[in-house]
């Protein structure tokens, strides 16, 4: 009988290891997608939806006051009454809030106009520079006048059904930014009062619970709060490093609305992987309307940051954070983005680091899985 090789043997059972660990994650979001499926098919996903935008204040208050509960609990340990120091923290939060919306609200407001009154000629300098491009092939395979004259077509239709469907659009937005704007006031509010009472309401859920369940329960949701708390600051600090970078390298280049356009590139930068392409796209076609080496600059200027960004940032922010394998958080996001779109793909990767924290903590404390 011949000898075993241990380490070969140790490699294997590794190997083994992380190919469950993948198999049981993706094994979620694939069970997490049937869900969905089913609830969107008995008409259940449009009621929750409902239920979710009536009670969006409360979820405000909610972040809100977890946001700021950190720093509360800091001045507490400091001998600051938490009443106090509740009204401390809101005190500057109103105060930041405020100087960020009085800096950048008129430069995103004369931005916007800009923009907008140069979308018609945005749309033909895209023509023209179609027209350039295409007048340099010449193919006999390919059909270039015909492919030439779709993408013309598309782009013509594209201009007049925005030029149709802008005054709406802005109106409705203009609605919808008041209605956001009265909801998050009244989130605030909530916030108050939960920061308030914080901890005697984390208190009382757990004596809700049976008194065996309670200790268990808490050092769960310590788990859960430290992994979001780590994701959520990771990602907020790289939102704003991304913005900050992006409208500074987009005004040097001379990019018209350089603001409006790191502001996207900051939001759309939190979704893992595809959000950097989805920020930096309009960015890229308004740069090469204006000019070739503007648009190449700006393409340059978008592939150094966000290589960068995603070699550095983003890999500590995920892989510390939510320790999640890049195949699931992209199943994630698919899986999300089609049901909830945008926001989905915001909220998928948090969501499945939870069910991985909560299932990797049920798993050390009965070997389910044996994840060790």
């Amino acid at each position: 009988m011949k000898n075993i090789n241990k380490d070969n043997l140790n490699d294997v059972i590794s190997i083994t290891k992380k190919i469950l660990k993948l198999f049981y994650l993706i094994l979620i979001v694939v069970g997490i997608y049937v869900l969905l499926r089913i609830i969107k098919e008995l008409g259940i996903l449009s009621i929750i939806i409902k239920v979710l935008k009536l009670l969006s204040p409360l979820f405000i208050g909610i972040i809100v006051a977890w946001l700021l509960n950190p720093f509360v609990r800091f001045l507490e340990k400091n001998k600051v009454n938490r009443k106090l120091g509740s009204i401390l923290a809101y005190v500057i939060l109103i105060g930041f809030l405020f100087l960020l919306i009085k800096a950048l609200i008129p430069i995103v407001y004369n931005q916007t106009l800009e923009l907008v009154e140069n979308f018609p000629k945005i749309f033909n300098d895209v023509k023209e520079w179609i027209i350039n491009l295409f007048s340099n092939f010449n193919s006999k395979t390919i059909n270039i006048s015909k492919v030439e004259k779709t993408m013309i077509d598309r782009l013509d239709n594209t201009s007049i059904e925005l030029s149709k469907s802008l005054p709406s659009f802005i109106i409705n937005f203009i609605s919808s930014t008041i209605s956001s704007i009265g909801m998050f006031l009244i989130g605030l509010v909530i916030g108050f009062f939960l920061l308030l009472g914080c901890n005697n309401y984390a208190m009382t859920l757990l004596e809700i619970l049976p008194k065996r369940y309670r200790t268990s329960t808490k050092n769960l949701c310590l788990k859960i709060n430290k992994s979001l708390r780590n994701y959520v600051n990771g990602a907020l600090v790289d939102a704003l490093i991304v913005f900050i970078v992006s409208t500074v390298a987009f005004a040097i280049i001379g990019l018209k609305s350089p603001v409006i356009f790191g502001i996207f590139c900051g939001l759309m930068n939190v979704i893992p992987y595809a959000g950097p392409y989805i920020g930096g796209a309009p960015a890229v076609v308004v740069a090469f309307s204006q000019s070739t080496g503007v648009g190449i600059a700006v393409l340059i200027a978008i592939i150094i940051i966000q290589s960068i960004e995603g070699n550095i940032l983003q890999a500590l922010i995920i892989s510390k954070a939510t320790k999640l394998n890049p195949v699931t958080i992209i199943v994630g996001l698919l899986v999300f983005g089609y049901f909830f779109g945008i926001v989905g793909m915001l909220l998928s990767t948090p969501i499945i680091g939870v069910l991985k924290v909560i299932i990797e903590y049920f798993d050390e404390k009965y070997d389910l899985l044996n994840f060790k």
